[in-house]
């Protein structure tokens, strides 16, 4: 049995039909029961759990040989992490107590730096999980392409693709959901004893202005990509009805100075096949209008 948590996300949604289509039995661990229809439809088993209840995520992963394990993403998080710090803590008493065999966590580029940033979060899910008695695999992924999805209706209006990335020709590494999917799906059938790293990006890096010439070429018309000054970012953030926004701007800045970066740098990361303009292409045609 392979257990799934975060299964109505991207990632977690892909890796279960991976796993289904290798013919692997697939347990899905949500936390809204009503949004599990359409997987036991696919034959799974559900399992209902939320992320800090770790009597019920215990429950989801005993009997699982292989778990993969994701926070939930939290864009806008208290001082100090609380809420990610619950949710980590529920995780590694659930993993200790059912005797998993082999997990797989999905972290980050960047997990491994030591300055404080929206990532840290995984770092300390890392952290966190360093003794489990498991298998364990990092399995660090680059920037989503996906991210672009939230500026399409812009750019189709304006032609304008604001970017807190910059400057916007400098590349970074960048790799699309669908890869991060089969490579997890790999690496929960995989038997390799101890605990690794996995570092993953897609086949050469991207820039802003590489997103914003692919969504151009998608949409049909000239995109740019308008880098968005530094300091517009707090004020913007906080309007749009952040709180602490710093750990965000924290981690941009991690990307633009390049202190996010894979610890064993582009040479030794592993590279997906999804191409950015592919990526662009399919999440434009899903939205049309």
């Amino acid at each position: 049995m392979f257990a799934i948590t975060g299964i109505t996300g991207q990632v977690g949604g892909q890796l279960a039909m991976e796993l289904l289509a290798a013919k692997r039995p697939v347990r899905a661990v949500v936390r809204d029961k009503a949004k599990a229809s359409a997987w036991a439809e696919r034959g799974c088993e559900i399992a209902v759990a939320t992320s800090d209840d770790a009597a019920a995520l215990t429950a989801a992963f005993t009997g699982a040989e292989a778990v993969f394990v994701l926070l939930p993403p939290m864009f806008d998080p208290a001082p100090g992490f609380a809420e990610s710090r619950r949710n980590i803590a529920a995780l590694a008493t659930a993993l200790r107590v059912s005797r998993v065999e082999r997990v797989v966590v999905l972290s980050t580029i960047g997990a491994q730096a030591v300055q404080e940033n929206l990532l840290t979060q995984l770092q300390l899910l890392e952290q966190a999980l360093a003794d489990l008695p498991a298998a364990v695999t990092f399995l660090r992924a680059g920037w989503f392409i996906e991210n672009l999805a939230w500026d399409i209706a812009g750019a189709r209006a304006t032609g304008v693709m604001p970017s807190f990335l910059q400057p916007v020709a400098r590349t970074i590494a960048m790799v699309a959901t669908a890869d991060v999917a089969r490579v997890a799906a790999a690496l929960m059938q995989e038997r390799t004893p101890g605990h690794r790293v996995v570092e993953l990006e897609g086949p050469v890096r991207v820039s802003p202005a590489d997103l914003a010439a692919a969504l151009g070429r998608a949409l049909g018309r000239d995109v740019v990509a308008q880098v968005v000054p530094r300091a517009e970012w707090e004020p913007l953030f906080r309007s749009q009805g952040m709180a602490n926004p710093v750990p965000r701007m924290r981690m941009l800045d991690g990307f633009n100075e390049g202190w996010i970066e894979f610890e064993g740098g582009e040479a030794e990361s592993r590279k997906g096949q999804g191409t950015v303009q592919a990526v662009v292409d399919a999440l434009v045609a899903a939205r049309p209008h």
